[in-house]
């Protein structure tokens, strides 16, 4: 099938902006070394004038160049492209694709986005991570650097020799960023305990993404956690506790931030292929109709029938995403501000009113491109799909940074 027919609604518009909502699944690496600030995976930085960043998601790959112009985050194109179509599954349905095929769709993301850099960040899918707080006593951080290992055997379900490991200290309130890197000393305090977030990923997923960055040609400067890319991307600096709900096409992701660090994760057995499946078992229709459906109507369909086979998986996912938020409140004592939404469940038509009931609390839609100018004419057209490029926009934005 032609790569023109795999994009969803793509259109040229002027400034070389792919105009286009779409599906996939991403993957990459290189030469593999930590970083030890809040976000880990990095490379080496060569300096480029623009930078792509790359998500991996089940069902499609999206792409976002940016570029610095004047101090400003700009802008330059963006792109997204359904998988369903390299595994001859229906669009929106999560794959399990090889790497070659991965690579070529890769590839052709970036040809048909019209993408002029190699140069940018990826991210990790989360459910191909382990990210966890776990309590350690204050001690030094050359002590912790060794005892950490140790601990992170009862936390990692294989050998530690199979997997990559970083970790940091959980800052209290008025003290900084303390890393396994870090000079500094933690204080003592006799058996006082501090939370440490403990992040792994398996070699073998760090090998494929590696396969994949070199059938694509490209130059990679680090690996990035989805968790944190997609934060990035939606929140700013507050210390008010808040919420991340990304709901992508096989599973749905909860993250509580407070004082810019994440405080828990969550992962969700259901995503937006659970909403087309639920309508097309109940309307007797195929699975294509049934995610055109969705897309085109969302909650808002005339049929009441329809509605009520939508919100039988989004019901399962707010509900556990409520008692997760009820169980932090409750533990820590401090009230979530806010949930934001992201990923390409949370475009559904319909769906805010209905996540604000079952929340219980201020629910808003992730808007990644305001961080960003792009051309007015295009306002519209990137808050609808922003939501779906938040982990993407946040991966190009660490890469200007670090460009400086």
């Amino acid at each position: 099938m032609p790569v023109r027919d795999a994009l969803l609604n793509s259109a040229s518009v002027p400034h070389g902006i792919l105009n286009g909502v779409l599906s996939a699944i991403l993957l990459r690496s290189a030469m593999f070394e930590w970083i030890k600030q809040r976000f880990p995976f990095s490379f080496g930085k060569p300096v480029a004038s623009s930078v792509i960043g790359i998500d991996i998601g089940s069902s499609a790959i999206k792409v976002v160049q940016l570029k610095r112009n004047r101090g400003v985050a700009t802008l330059e194109t963006y792109g997204e492209i359904a998988l369903g179509l390299y595994a001859n599954t229906p669009v929106g349905q999560a794959t399990n694709l090889g790497t070659d095929v991965i690579a070529r769709a890769l590839t052709d993301v970036l040809r048909e986005a019209s993408v002029t850099t190699s140069a940018g960040g990826m991210s990790i899918p989360f459910t191909s991570s382990l990210v966890t707080m776990i309590k350690m006593p204050a001690l030094e951080a050359s002590q912790l650097n060794k005892m950490i290992p140790l601990e992170a055997r009862k936390y990692i379900p294989v050998s530690i020799n199979e997997v990559s490991l970083d970790w940091f200290i959980v800052p209290e309130e008025d003290q900084g960023l303390l890393s396994a890197g870090d000079k500094r000393e933690a204080p003592s305090r006799g058996v006082r305990q501090i939370d440490v977030l403990l992040v792994a990923i398996h070699n073998d997923v760090l090998s494929r993404f590696n396969q994949i960055i070199q059938a694509a040609s490209l130059a990679i400067g680090f690996l990035e956690i989805e968790i944190f890319s997609g934060i990035r991307s939606v929140i700013g600096q507050t210390a008010a506790p808040l919420a991340v709900l990304d709901i992508g096409a096989a599973k749905s992701k909860l993250y509580i931030v407070e004082y810019g660090v994440i405080k828990n994760s969550h992962l969700i057995n259901r995503g937006s292929q659970d909403i087309t499946s639920a309508v097309s078992s109940a309307l007797g229709m195929p699975i294509e109709k049934a995610e055109e459906t969705k897309r085109e109507w969302g909650l808002t369909h005339e049929d009441p029938q329809v509605t009520r086979a939508m919100k039988i998986p989004l019901e399962h996912i707010l509900t556990e995403a409520n008692r997760v938020l009820n169980n932090y409140q409750q533990r820590s004592g401090r009230t979530i501000s806010f949930v934001t939404l992201i990923g390409g469940g949370s475009v559904l038509k319909g769906l805010l009113p209905l996540a604000t009931e079952h929340l219980e609390t201020e629910v808003r839609l992730g808007d990644p491109f305001s961080k960003v100018e792009a051309p007015a004419f295009l306002a519209d057209v990137l808050k609808e799909a922003g939501p779906e490029f938040a982990v993407a926009v946040g991966v190009a934005l660490r890469r200007l940074q670090e460009n400086g």
